[in-house]
């Protein structure tokens, strides 16, 4: 199994990247900061040596950044069986005073990235009939929030995104599965005061998508909530 993730140098995405590769996929990896890409990649490939696993930086919040991604992957000859849509960014604000562009640059990374980078990598796995799709979402998504702002409206853009390519991919037996985490400790949370025991880990929300991902081929989990015992945060 070849498995896409996005956003793969730290936290969630290199937590999915670890789940993935001990259950023996070969992964092809991005994020935008060159250093923490590289040194994930180092760690996975020392522990993994028998899956191929390979990384490039690119910045998806650009067209063009999603774009040559899919490009390189494509041009390692890889058909992906999964494409995990993880790459994001959280920018608190309101509506009425955020900062000019806001909407746009949450809109880029939490949005764009993945319509971009998923319609490049969509018709090989048309042509084959086979695929699983996941975007990462937010419980942003499910209800508005105080300082949420343009993020939540973006996150509410992709499970649009989700619900639509849902649809459209019935015919050809390609599964959709849009995420609605809540909290998870990851580098954001540092710092911050809140109990690590408080919010849920990384491994929380990998483990969750490997078990989703190994569903029989008539079986698909449209959506999936998942949040902290004690509630959000």
């Amino acid at each position: 199994m070849k498995t896409v993730i996005t956003g793969a140098s730290r936290g969630l995405g290199f937590s999915l990247a670890e789940a993935f590769a001990a259950e023996g996929h070969d992964l092809y990896l991005t994020a935008r900061n060159e250093v923490k890409l590289y040194n994930a990649l180092e760690s996975l490939m020392s522990r993994f040596p028998d899956q191929v696993i390979k990384a490039k930086p690119f910045d998806l919040s650009a067209k063009q950044g999603a774009l040559d991604f899919g490009n390189w992957v494509l041009g390692q000859g890889v058909e992906p069986d999964i494409l995990i849509n993880n790459a994001g960014s959280f920018e608190p604000g309101r509506i009425i005073d955020e900062p000019e562009g806001q909407l746009e640059n949450m809109l880029h990374v939490n949005l764009l990235s993945a319509y971009h980078l998923t319609r490049l990598l969509l018709p090989s796995m048309m042509k084959r009939k086979s695929g699983h799709i996941f975007n990462m979402s937010s419980i942003a998504a499910l209800q508005a929030y105080p300082n949420g702002g343009s993020y939540s409206i973006s996150k509410f853009a992709l499970t649009g995104f989700s619900k639509n390519l849902r649809e459209e991919l019935k015919p050809y037996s390609i599964k959709v599965t849009c995420i609605y985490p809540g909290a998870v400790y990851t580098d954001s949370w540092s710092g911050s005061g809140v109990d690590p025991d408080r919010i849920m880990k990384p491994s929380d929300i990998s483990d969750t998508i490997v078990q989703i991902a190994r569903l029989s081929p008539q079986a698909v989990v449209e959506e999936l909530v998942i949040r902290p015992l004690a509630g959000d945060v």
